[in-house]
């Protein structure tokens, strides 16, 4: 900390003397927010990480009062000014509207005068926000490391369960045949263990198994799956599947996961009679860009709030009341896995379409 008693005391003349103080504080402390005020409550000098934390420029207040600066800020001044001369190391929300509310932490240092009162003030500010975004990313992290935890040991429950009930449905198969039946319960069932196999290697994830996936046919798989809720909630659906080729060398059991979350969230923000649109596109090859297709998936639901959109993605961020917040967070991690994007957009009860862009197959690519 600085010697700013000795300092003061040292200096010859208080006009130079208040000039050279104000010029050291601002040279010397890099990492903290400095403000300096006179007996008026006038400010004198601000440094530039004062300035970011105050959002207050040193144009904008040198000469003029305290009161330019946020709500806690102001208080904190007058209470100094108003007799409490110790206020040291009080915590402010300089900006109550922000993520992480502006945060400071701040010290005063009250210089008197000859006869007793104020004759100048020195407030430093620290930054608190990073250690909020460190706690929140530490909060993250357990609860990542708590579901992996969880996921390993219920996995191999699970994964013994799949044996039985294999079995079982074999053995309805086998009295009740029926071929688009038995497509699609041995393709879940496949789904279902290679799930819960990457679960149980949680400590070192599986590599995606690509080959040539027909995007189309994975999306008429996917709706198929979701038909009984579809008819519960007469959703009328929409095709413009015009994409030709709509072949993408991907993992097939990923990018099903991923098109199902789209879908399960889709139904999920309609109510009764809403409308599920599904188009794609081929996007031809521009530049060093390669041809691309475009899928999307639109619907005409409750929408998503525009304070919600740069979350949406987050893992654990949900709005839903039963909700993970792992859906939309897996799926963009299995589409930037594919190299490709996906993107929303959305207005309050207006719905929201989902679209997701992904390299075409390329003949003869592997």
């Amino acid at each position: 900390m600085l010697k700013l008693m000795s300092f003061a005391a040292a200096a010859p003349n208080p006009r130079p003397a208040k000039n050279l103080f104000s010029a050291s504080i601002l040279q010397n402390c890099l990492v903290c927010g400095v403000i300096t005020l006179d007996a008026q409550k006038q400010i004198t000098a601000l440094c530039p990480e004062a300035e970011r934390l105050t959002r207050v420029t040193a144009a904008q207040g040198r000469g003029r009062s305290a009161d330019i600066f946020p709500p806690a800020l102001r208080q904190f001044v007058d209470d100094i000014f108003a007799g409490d001369r110790t206020p040291a190391d009080r915590q402010l929300e300089l900006h109550p509207e922000a993520a992480d509310a502006g945060l400071v932490r701040a010290h005063a240092v009250v210089m008197p005068g000859v006869s007793g009162d104020i004759a100048s003030v020195v407030i430093v500010l620290h930054d608190l926000g990073v250690v909020y975004k460190l706690e929140l990313n530490m909060r993250r992290l357990d609860r990542l490391a708590n579901i992996g935890t969880l996921s390993a040991s219920f996995a191999h429950e699970i994964k013994n369960a799949i044996v039985a009930i294999k079995t079982f449905v074999d053995l309805l198969l086998e009295k009740n045949p029926d071929a688009e039946l038995v497509e699609i319960v041995g393709r879940e069932m496949k789904r279902i263990n290679a799930i819960v196999s990457q679960m149980l290697r949680v400590a070192v994830p599986a590599k995606p198994h690509f080959t040539a996936v027909s995007i189309h046919e994975l999306l008429e798989h996917s709706v198929r799956l979701v038909q009984h809720q579809i008819n519960e909630k007469m959703i009328i659906v929409h095709r413009s599947l015009t994409a030709v080729p709509d072949v993408v060398w991907g993992d097939a059991y990923q990018l099903e996961q991923a098109l199902m979350n789209l879908l399960l969230n889709a139904l999920e923000a309609m109510n009764a009679n809403g409308e599920l649109t599904l188009a794609s596109a081929v996007l031809p090859a521009a530049g060093s860009a390669p041809a691309q297709l475009r899928l999307t998936v639109r619907d005409t639901g409750v929408g998503i709030p525009a304070e919600n959109m740069s979350r949406l993605f987050e893992t654990f961020f949900t709005t839903k009341k039963h909700g993970t917040g792992l859906g939309l967070a897996i799926t963009r991690r299995i589409i930037e896995e594919h190299h490709g994007s996906i993107a929303v957009e959305s207005q309050p009860q207006r719905g929201a379409a989902f679209t997701l862009l992904l390299p075409l197959h390329v003949s003869g690519q592997n």
